[in-house]
């Protein structure tokens, strides 16, 4: 009676131990930026438009929003005419990954949007609306582009992001008419030291970080660099 007793309570364990390993199985699988996946979807994408005359399969987007979330893919276009189902780490299947294109006009290409950094920026523009809308301004770091007193709005600890690129924690700013970013500097510096290309003062090198990545710098403003070749906000 005994060894059965013990049997069954370890039985029990083994059954808590699974379905609590099961849960982060399925968070491993849908938060990794798979090749496989982001062929698969290129794939689709290419037979798509050469089955629609040129026609890309993305939803309907305001053409004033952010360059990187401009073009999200419409899976309901190509599942499963030109690929058999949605990607595990999609959104459209509870993934943090938004496919979107870029390069729409030369060459469609498919990159992820990490959604685990508009989280955190919803976050923030919660805690904003709790205060009114106000958002104390710590400091200035360029034309419109500020630093804002996180305490002042009640939060304890400054509210960053995880770096899709580094593994970095990534500050956020606030402009002038109150939208928050992700301040890409830190990963951008790095960047440019890798760089063998030219880079042009005025010129976006938001490029640096996507180019060779599946993730592109969404929620981010524009950069370039100063003279000494370091990257500083790119304002108007």
């Amino acid at each position: 009676m005994k060894k059965l007793m013990m049997a069954f309570v370890f039985l029990a364990c083994l059954a808590v131990l699974s379905g609590c390993m099961y849960p982060e199985s399925e968070r491993a699988k849908n938060e990794t930026p798979y090749e496989e996946s982001l062929i698969s979807v290129q794939n689709a994408v290419n037979q798509y438009r050469g089955a629609t005359n040129g026609l890309l399969p993305i939803k309907t987007r305001d053409m004033e929003v952010d360059q990187f979330i401009k073009y999200p893919i419409d899976f309901a276009k190509i599942v499963p005419a030109h690929m058999a189902e949605v990607p595990d780490n999609a959104f459209e299947t509870g993934g943090i990954f938004q496919y979107v294109l870029m390069d729409v006009e030369e060459n469609p290409t498919v990159k992820l949007v990490d959604l685990r950094i508009a989280e955190a920026i919803r976050s923030v523009n919660i805690r904003k609306s709790a205060n009114g809308g106000q958002v104390p301004i710590a400091e200035t770091l360029a034309d419109n582009v500020y630093k804002f007193n996180y305490k002042a709005m009640g939060i304890n600890e400054e509210p960053v992001v995880v770096s899709p690129y580094s593994g970095t924690n990534l500050p956020m700013v606030i402009t002038g008419s109150g939208e928050i970013y992700i301040d890409y500097s830190i990963d951008l510096y790095s960047a440019i030291q890798k760089y063998e290309g030219e880079l042009k003062e005025g010129d976006d090198i938001r490029f640096l970080l996507y180019e060779d990545s599946p993730i592109v710098p969404a929620y981010s403003l524009p950069y370039t660099i100063n003279k000494d070749r370091e990257p500083i906000f790119k304002t108007e």
